[in-house]
């Protein structure tokens, strides 16, 4: 799927949409859908969902951002199309921006969330980190710390790391990373906590691997040179494309400033 942001609304008013209980702690809900076009699954997914207020968040939008971000730095992932649509939702329609993604599993592959093959199969007293390394996935992991790190993901729990087997080709391999919305500044809903968000703060986030610091956790990567891309000024007007009516310039520029002084953080301690 090729990332891009569809300006001119759709009618996705035929999707199911199910609750999926937020993981981070955040109030409200996040809805998903799926469907098959041309014979491939297409997952949707919604921001932050409030029964009274309707769609709050703009996690979304930071799925996009984050996209862009990945393939600035060279990283395989997951490909997002942001689409403006209406939805329904108990018999009630909705105009907001969806996030859509292809399946990325290929034939005769079955997937597992990285959490319960550890459980499975690591040795006594054997660390997430140093399993994933023994596994061949030392690489992509550091580079999802780093990544993490540059985005304050908060939510990159055991369940959105996923192991991909083909029992009959004996192949395991790790899925191309996806969901990132709870990043950025995905709490805040007013200018007001825009404007005032510390963007270097250290918060508490949900890692499965590592501490629960994504400052600390630069730590275990020290001395990697991890991304064949970088971040520079003018890459702004790529990360933010289409975004300018969906977003304030005060959230742009604070995730503007938030991606460039941790970039710099990040370079200086690797």
């Amino acid at each position: 799927m090729e990332t891009k942001v569809i300006l001119q609304k759709q009618n996705l008013t035929y999707l199911k949409w199910s609750h999926i209980r937020s993981s981070s702690g955040t109030a409200g809900t996040f809805l998903k859908a799926e469907s098959t076009i041309g014979g491939k699954k297409v997952y949707y997914k919604l921001s932050n969902f409030d029964q009274i207020k309707g769609i709050v968040g703009h996690e979304c939008v930071n799925e996009i951002i984050v996209d862009r971000l990945l393939t600035l730095l060279g990283v395989e992932h997951l490909h997002y199309q942001l689409i403006l649509a209406d939805i329904e939702i108990d018999s009630r329609i909705y105009t907001t921006y969806l996030c859509a993604s292809e399946d990325f599993k290929e034939r005769g592959e079955s997937k597992t969330s990285l959490e319960n093959y550890f459980v499975a199969n690591h040795k006594q007293g054997e660390s997430t980190y140093d399993f994933c390394e023994r596994l061949g996935f030392g690489n992509y992991i550091d580079k999802m710390i780093a990544i993490d790190y540059l985005i304050l993901n908060r939510d990159r729990h055991g369940a959105n790391i996923e192991v991909l087997r083909n029992s009959r080709a004996h192949s395991l391999r790790i899925a191309p990373f996806f969901d990132h919305g709870l990043s950025f500044l995905f709490n805040c809903f007013t200018e007001d906590e825009i404007i005032a968000y510390d963007v270097m703060k250290d918060r508490q986030c949900n890692n499965f691997i590592g501490s629960r610091s994504c400052y600390e956790n630069l730590t275990l990567i020290k001395g990697k040179n991890l991304f064949s891309g970088v971040l520079e000024d003018d890459d702004r007007d790529y990360l933010f494309k289409d975004l300018g009516d969906i977003l304030s310039p005060a959230h742009l520029n604070q995730i503007w400033r938030m991606l460039t002084e941790r970039y710099r953080v990040l370079n200086e301690n690797i």
